[in-house]
């Protein structure tokens, strides 16, 4: 339970937390607060949905493997295409996250530089032990506590700056929602450990809520200590929110501490995602549903190689020519749409599957349709096309393969 516990919030404390705030300020202005609350509550339901979905298939895969049992094969193969370019997409907003507390001017070069090392890592099998996940988690949750000390303590803070104004609709606290999701989507880590916790169906639905609710307080603890100190309208034009807060209570020595801080979650994170993706597309290709040749595994080093070559190779292009709130726009899109599907296969289940209250699913779905179509209209139309594209794809190999068979 503690293991899993951990690697939960490993993956979810980590970029998310120091990049999402500031596009987020954006959207929902003072409406912040509102927006993390609710990115929360459509969390926890996916959550709930995922975790009675992995107790009754402790296979890796996550929602793949769901969608394709539960909903029928295109499903689960839109679920998995929607996780590997959404992950993509985190990928390079994570890198990003990177250059923009390590280098700012140089944000990019920094994030390409940072993508290309670690898929040389992941292509030599090194791989974030759960050691190292326990170090990484430790020292951002440090860090962390270090901000809302500096802020609280020595900041100039006004409670007038959590007031909710007229800036706050609610078109903008949901696309402030999409957005924050981005730094929760972690939590589907936990439902792929199928194969490796004891008692799956035990563990698997206790530690994604346990690692969730610990994972929003601290989220919410942070959020308030910024909000306190920058305002809303401060916060939403910074590329660094967590180093700028320091800053701004004149603690000015604590802002590099902060900024190696948040190098080191984003390159744990992104160690993380790079060797998740990469495993994920080798399934798909294993499956037909990527080229084949995707699911070659190198004979010394015993990694899917050309999948990761791949993965790295679109990160870097993304990183070069996008930013970070497209990058984040993108990714929750996608993920959005990759629960929904897992929301749907968990309102299939019985009741002698442990079928989850039927409202979670219920409002799983809709929030997560909510929160997609509420993002950026550019992450929505790039988004859909996607997985327009992914989908099209299907139908052209399944086409060609029914002609093969006749």
């Amino acid at each position: 339970m503690f293991d899993a516990v951990v690697i939960g919030l490993g993956a979810m404390i980590g970029a998310g937390i120091f990049s999402a705030l500031a596009p987020a300020a954006r959207a929902a202005g003072s409406g912040l607060l509102v927006g993390l609350a609710v990115a929360a509550v459509v969390a926890y339901c996916n959550a709930t949905s995922s975790a009675r979905l992995a107790a009754r298939y402790p296979a890796s895969g996550g929602t793949y493997v769901y969608g394709r049992e539960r909903l029928g094969d295109f499903w689960g193969y839109l679920a998995g295409w929607g996780f590997v370019v959404g992950k993509i997409a985190s990928c390079a907003a994570i890198a990003l996250t990177v250059g923009l507390y390590v280098w700012p001017d140089q944000a990019h070069a920094v994030a390409v530089a940072a993508v290309a090392a670690l898929t040389a890592v992941n292509y030599v099998g090194i791989e974030k032990s759960a050691v190292v996940t326990r170090v990484i988690v430790a020292a951002v949750l440090a860090v962390l506590a270090m901000v809302v000390v500096a802020t609280l303590g020595w900041g100039s803070t006004e409670a007038t700056r959590l007031d909710i104004g007229a800036d706050a609709s609610a078109g903008g606290i949901l696309q402030a929602a999409g957005l924050l999701f981005f730094a929760f989507a972690g939590y589907a880590r936990i439902a792929t450990l199928g194969e490796e916790v004891r008692e799956p169906a035990r563990t698997i639905p206790r530690a994604i809520p346990l690692a969730l609710g610990i994972t929003l307080g601290v989220y919410g603890i942070v959020a308030v200590a910024v909000l306190l100190v920058l305002g809303p309208q401060r916060l939403a034009a910074t590329a660094a929110p967590l180093s700028d807060a320091v800053d701004a209570a004149g603690m000015h020595w604590l802002a590099p501490l902060v900024r190696a801080g948040a190098a080191v979650a984003a390159l744990g994170s992104l160690l993380a995602l790079v060797l998740g993706v990469s495993r994920t597309t080798l399934a798909m290709a294993r499956d037909r549903h990527l080229p084949h040749a995707l699911a070659a595994v190198h004979r010394r080093f015993k990694v899917p190689h050309r999948a990761e070559l791949l993965v790295g190779a679109v990160v870097a292009v993304l990183v070069a020519t996008t930013d970070l709130r497209s990058a984040i726009g993108f990714s929750s899109f996608a993920v959005l749409v990759y629960y929904a599907i897992a929301n749907v296969s968990a309102w299939t289940l019985t009741r002698a599957e442990n079928r989850p209250p039927r409202i979670i699913p219920i409002v799983g779905l809709a929030g997560c349709l909510a929160l997609a179509f509420a993002l950026p209209i550019s992450s929505v139309i790039s988004g859909a096309s996607v997985l327009a594209a992914g989908a099209a794809a299907y139908g052209i190999r399944r086409l060609i393969t029914a002609r093969r068979g006749t």
